[in-house]
């Protein structure tokens, strides 16, 4: 599939015996998907169509065209839901997704380039932007914060990315 699919919610399982089904969202505004149409697999084939929704405090209890049932809906727990990025409202100016930091290229001070942002990851603290080096070999993460990302042009394809200083020898503890 050629387009962009973003992560938007993922099913947590049935809620009540009547065939509902609880969504987390990955949305500022977890109704809003009800506005993105039907809802994809990662794999871009069809996922679910909300037909109806409520907030939760994690996201939406929701009915689906493709779910009658309390097992139906424990069957699909776990389903990752995506949108492609073409049916997300523009950002605001100055604003941007993290999907598209992917595939622009890092560039040091000096304006040679590091490498290609592969991801952005995640992993309890700050986003880290993983970036596959120009020259080969394994990614390596830059933090996302202004210091280490201190210029971001995504139109023109690139960022720019200070590494954090290298760590010399560590005094013993």
């Amino acid at each position: 599939m050629s387009e962009k699919l973003i992560l938007v919610a993922h099913v947590a399982g049935a809620f009540g015996v009547k065939g509902e089904v609880r969504i987390t969202t990955y949305t500022a505004d977890p109704r809003a998907l009800m506005d993105y149409g039907p809802l994809l697999r990662a794999d871009g084939s069809h996922g679910l169509t909300l037909t109806a929704a409520r907030p939760t405090k994690d996201g939406l209890v929701a009915r689906a065209r493709e779910i009658a049932t309390k097992e139906e809906a424990d069957a699909m727990r776990g389903l990752k839901l995506h949108v492609p990025r073409e049916r997300l409202p523009d950002p605001d100016e100055d604003e941007f997704y993290l999907t598209d930091l992917i595939g622009l290229q890092a560039r040091d001070p000096s304006g040679v380039a590091l490498g290609t942002v592969k991801a952005v990851q995640n992993f309890g603290a700050d986003d880290m932007l993983e970036i596959a080096p120009a020259e080969g070999g394994p990614t390596w993460y830059l933090p996302f914060t202004r210091e280490a990302v201190p210029e971001l042009c995504i139109a023109d394809g690139w960022l720019l990315a200070v590494r954090p200083a290298e760590v010399g020898e560590r005094e013993p503890d």
